[in-house]
């Protein structure tokens, strides 16, 4: 791969982790690496361009038959995280599951010009050691088919530091401010871009959390995050009923590019130009 190499657009495709849940800002809206790793990508490339098609909650199918049509904008980059949804549910079919993630890569591949597929990352616990054959199986497959394409793979899986628990949100499901941060740069590292710091470094030795707080802690998890998770789950709920993407307009059946405003005073991506599809 090139070293330094510029881009000029970017599509990010997948679910909550690439939505950017719980990266929150004061507006309500979530960043997330991608957002972060597009504002450092349009600093080496006046003109540059980005969308954002990833929902939370979709499961790979849906991925595949909502964003990955859309996603076709001849891109520089393309990121897919997907499928790691599925591997959560109950009962899952691993072999749909390769199949669909093969479908969108297959597509995704000759549209631009770097796919980059991702091993996510896990957050060590009880319920990490449950789903973890399903998800190692899952991650198997995109390494084949990352072979087999020519695509990019960051292994976040493989980062130890990724599955401490401070990285995560009170949910246990999505990354922090900070972990979506470490994400960004590893996108950044594996498009051949120059380091900017170790995004594997262990977090600082923190203070032991005490028994009867872990408690605590657990029962507000179970009653503000997993209850409602199970509750959607055994009435076909989504979190992500009725969204499109940050930039998909679903009054057209269209993805759209945004770019920054100013190249010389970059701002947050939510505040980028509208380019009309």
């Amino acid at each position: 791969m090139e070293m330094n190499a510029t881009y000029t657009s970017f599509v990010a495709v997948g679910d909550s982790f690439t939505e950017g849940m719980s990266d929150l800002l004061p507006d309500g809206s979530y960043r997330g690496w991608a957002d972060l790793l597009a504002g450092r990508l349009a600093a080496l490339a006046p003109g540059f361009r980005y969308a954002n098609l990833a929902v939370r909650g979709k499961l790979i199918g849906q991925i595949v038959d909502e964003q990955v049509g859309a996603a076709a904008m001849g891109a520089d980059v393309v990121t897919l995280v997907g499928g790691l949804n599925d591997t959560l549910r109950p009962s899952c079919d691993m072999g749909r599951v390769r199949a669909r993630l093969e479908e969108a890569v297959e597509r995704l591949a000759p549209s631009c010009g770097r796919l980059v597929l991702m091993r996510s990352p896990g957050r060590r616990g009880p319920v990490m050691e449950r789903f973890r054959p399903r998800m190692e199986e899952l991650f198997a497959h995109i390494d084949d088919l990352a072979g087999r394409h020519g695509a990019v793979v960051v292994d976040l899986y493989g980062a130890h530091a990724l599955g401490d628990p401070r990285l995560w949100d009170v949910d246990r499901l999505h990354l922090t401010a900070e972990g979506h941060r470490r994400v960004a740069e590893a996108v950044w590292q594996a498009l051949g871009l120059e380091p900017a710091e170790d995004w594997r470094a262990p977090l600082p030795p923190g203070a032991r959390e005490r028994w009867a707080d872990r408690r605590l802690s657990d029962v507000r998890f179970a009653r503000q995050h997993l209850g409602p998770w199970i509750g959607r789950r055994l009435t076909g709920r989504s979190s992500g009923d009725g969204r499109t993407g940050a930039h998909f307009s679903a009054e057209l059946g269209k993805a759209f590019w945004v770019t920054p405003a100013d190249h010389e005073n970059l701002s947050s991506v939510t505040d980028w130009l509208r380019l009309e599809p």
